[in-house]
């Protein structure tokens, strides 16, 4: 084989070489033609140069026959000019010599104007002849300047082969050495993979009955402990519980939130146009301030006003199927129920459009019938038209292929598996149309906003309603640009990802499967953390002695604590009501002193009037110095009308006056009985206000306690997750790790068999060989 191959590389080379070796004589032909015609022009260019040179030379003696002739002229006109006035003068005696001298000048004329044409003829000649002769000697220089830059071009090109034929033996000869070198391995490693067949086949042997032999165990296991094969069937198999993807999940759940974010972008920018569009009906061409508008208009503006209530659900619809999407869930198209919601808000959406699209365009119409319409604002209209029918359009468009894809969560027939990747590159190519429908939208609009800026009736409100419109368009475009490039990024792992599901079915074959799947999904998850709660830890016995001595110590503690505080507190009882006593006789006594000075005053009075007056002062100041800490005002007895059992008693008249140890006793058994009456309410109260802060010191210890076990519960709770999720991602590791290496086994086997094949195939054809080798043999 190796011969055979270095045989036809020969060859090959060897044509190769022969036409190189044709096209470098063809070249060689070339260039010496090139150089004789080159050659042949140079001598062309020296005759040529010969015949400027005399053609130069005839140029300079004409132009000195010229100058001579003009000169010539020029005498000859001085001497006419001198001999008339001496013909003036002599007219009859000179008659005959003036005919003479006139002949002479019209002999002379005659001559010159010969002299002049032959002059100028031969002046035309030698300029054509010089113009031909510059043009003659450019082409000439040109073609030898052509012609040299071919011949170094061909002299290069030669040089290259040349190179290149030398570089090319240099390469067979190298090339010839390494195949010598590799068909000797070559065949070392032949005689090395016989020796490897011959092992590969007892290999292969004991394999294949190692691998009979585990089948007819497993047959066997499983005819006899497996009842029931939920696998082989696919209705059967779409109702078991795939292998959670958890990083799947989470990128599904990454990718609804940023198409939410996208949808809300686009929500609000639908908004602000539809609403800046009612703004602008109800100014433009007609203000409504100033004067009624067409009916059409008004209908149409009723219709935008209801926008709010067709684009709000398509924002709600996204954000139902975005929370729909949790890491718990399995999402396919077959689980996401809430796409047909969001569907159904988007048909609603498109009816509106629908509704909104002949008024918009009659709206347009009406614009362009307008006296101050220009025909650049009515080309502006007619665009705008034909970008408001692509718009609705596209949204019917995008519209078919999202309620296509909403039909495997509710019509089990509805779209074939087969069909959804190229359902999902319509979808892609549908936002790219909207995007550039768009993008002509606000080109468009901008153009006719400009346009009518410029009119004289523009005013500032139409002004700023246009500019409002114009930013909602490029919001649009912008939200549509950025909705149309993250799906067309995504695409793939869209299609990808719709395969995600039981392994050997096809997958969910109905909704009704699917949502089993998922209640089956989330028994298993309860029962698998059912099982993973973990057990109370038990306090030791020692352990729960020692706390029961602890607490009965605590307990014991806090009776003899309450037994000394209500002591306490009886003490602190005892001492307000001595207070309280020791008060009401101190008021007492000053009662008794102040009427006691009144009588002396009263006594001092009746006596004498000097006396009596300084008696009174001094009586008042003893009075002053005795009653600073009460209220004076008490010593001058002053009728008072009070209903209090204090006020009764103190009430005075100027006919009777109350008995005063009576009334003494009853102002004591008054403040007497308040004052017990307040010691027991603030003793109840104390008792109250104790056993609050008690009970709320008990509740703080045991929040703090619950607070502590809740936080060890939680870091329990995470390590727990994360050694969940490890071991997930072991499992999962490991499953693929096991079907790599039993895919690759596989794959080693059936390469051996086809290498022992192979062999087989070799050894017979040798047999057949040697077969006919000894039968030639024989006849010879």
């Amino acid at each position: 084989m190796a011969s055979a191959e270095l045989q036809g590389k020969y060859q090959k080379l060897a044509q190769e070489y022969s036409k190189l070796r044709a096209q470098n004589q063809v070249l060689k032909k070339g260039v010496v033609d090139e150089q004789a015609n080159s050659a042949a022009l140079k001598e062309q260019l020296k005759m040529k140069d010969q015949s400027l040179r005399k053609l130069q030379q005839e140029m300079d003696s004409l132009t000195f026959r010229n100058l001579q002739l003009a000169k010539r002229v020029e005498l000859l006109q001085d001497e006419l000019a001198l001999s008339e006035p001496r013909g003036k003068k002599n007219k009859k005696s000179g008659e005959s010599s003036s005919q003479l001298s006139q002949e002479q000048k019209s002999v002379f004329d005659e001559d010159l104007q010969k002299k002049i044409e032959e002059n100028e003829r031969l002046h035309i000649q030698f300029f054509e002849a010089d113009e031909q002769h510059k043009h003659v000697e450019a082409e000439l220089r040109s073609r030898l300047a052509t012609l040299e830059m071919e011949a170094a071009q061909h002299q290069a090109v030669v040089d290259g082969l040349t190179r290149k034929y030398m570089e090319t033996i240099e390469k067979l000869q190298n090339d010839k050495a390494k195949l010598e070198v590799k068909s000797q391995t070559l065949e070392k490693d032949a005689k090395e993979c016989r020796l490897r067949t011959e092992e590969c086949q007892l290999q292969l042997k004991n394999l294949h009955e190692d691998l009979s032999s585990r089948l007819e165990e497993s047959l066997s296991i499983i005819n006899e402990k497996v009842p029931f094969n939920d696998t082989k069937y696919s209705q059967y198999n779409a109702l078991n519980v795939p292998v959670h993807n958890r990083r799947h999940q989470l990128k599904m759940r990454d990718i609804a939130g940023q198409a939410l974010a996208f949808v809300q972008d686009l929500v609000k920018g639908l908004l602000n146009f539809h609403t800046y569009t009612e703004q602008r009906i109800q100014i433009f061409p007609v203000d409504s301030a100033i004067d009624t508008i067409s009916p059409l208009n008004q209908k149409f503006s009723q219709y935008l006003h209801e926008n709010a209530s067709y684009v709000r659900p398509l924002e709600e619809g996204m954000l139902h199927l975005f929370e729909s999407i949790t890491e718990d869930t399995v999402t396919v198209l077959e689980t996401t129920v809430k796409l047909k919601t969001f569907s159904e808000h988007l048909t609603s959406y498109i009816c509106f459009l629908r509704k909104i699209l002949p008024y918009q365009l009659k709206s347009l119409e009406e614009e362009c019938e307008a006296s101050l319409c220009t025909s650049a604002l009515r080309a502006r209209n007619l665009e705008l038209s034909q970008d408001m029918k692509k718009m609705t359009a596209v949204f019917e468009k995008l519209q078919t292929y999202i309620g296509l894809l909403a039909l495997p969560s509710t019509e089990p027939d509805g779209l074939l598996r087969t069909n959804y990747s190229s359902v999902l590159t319509n979808v892609g190519a549908a936002l790219h149309g909207f995007h550039d429908v768009m993008k002509d939208i606000s080109k468009h609009y901008s153009q006719k906003a400009t346009i009518e800026h410029e009119l004289p009736t523009a005013t500032q409100k139409l002004i700023t309603t246009n500019d409002c419109i114009l930013s909602s368009v490029v919001a649009l475009t912008n939200g549509a640009g950025k909705i149309a490039s993250f799906f067309s990024n995504n695409v793939d792992y869209f299609v990808a990802s719709l395969s995600y599901g039981p392994k050997t079915a096809s997958g969910f074959i109905s909704p009704l499967s699917a949502e089993c799947m998922l209640q089956y999904k989330k028994k298993a998850a309860a029962y698998m953390k059912a099982l993973r709660k973990p057990l109370l830890e038990s306090v030791p016995y020692e352990e729960a002695l020692a706390n029961r001595r602890v607490l009965l110590s605590s307990t014991e503690s806090r009776e003899g604590l309450a037994q000394q505080v209500q002591q306490s507190l009886e003490k602190i009882s005892k001492l307000e009501q001595e207070k309280e006593h020791w008060m009401l006789e101190a008021q007492l006594a000053k009662i008794k002193l102040e009427k006691e000075n009144q009588r002396t005053a009263d006594k001092l009075k009746s006596t004498s009037s000097g006396q009596a007056v300084g008696v009174a002062q001094e009586g008042v100041a003893v009075v002053t110095a005795a009653g600073q800490e009460d209220a004076s005002a008490k010593a001058v007895p002053v009728p008072v009308h009070s209903t209090s059992l204090i006020g009764i008693l103190t009430r005075t008249s100027d006919s009777k006056a109350p008995d005063v140890e009576s009334r003494e006793d009853l102002i004591r058994n008054h403040y007497m009985a308040r004052i017990v009456e307040l010691t027991s309410q603030l003793q109840l109260a104390d008792s109250k206000s104790v056993h609050f802060y008690a009970e709320c010191r008990a509740l703080s210890k045991r929040l703090a306690l619950a607070e502590k076990s809740k936080e060890a519960l939680a870091e329990e709770m995470k390590v727990a997750s994360q050694n969940n999720s490890r071991l997930q991602d072991e499992l999962t590791t490991t499953k693929r790790s096991y079907e790599d290496q039993l895919s690759m086994m596989s794959d080693h086997l059936c390469s051996m068999n086809e290498t022992l094949s192979k062999q087989r195939e070799e050894i017979d054809t040798l047999k057949m060989s040697s077969k006919g080798n000894s039968k030639k043999n024989k006849s010879r």
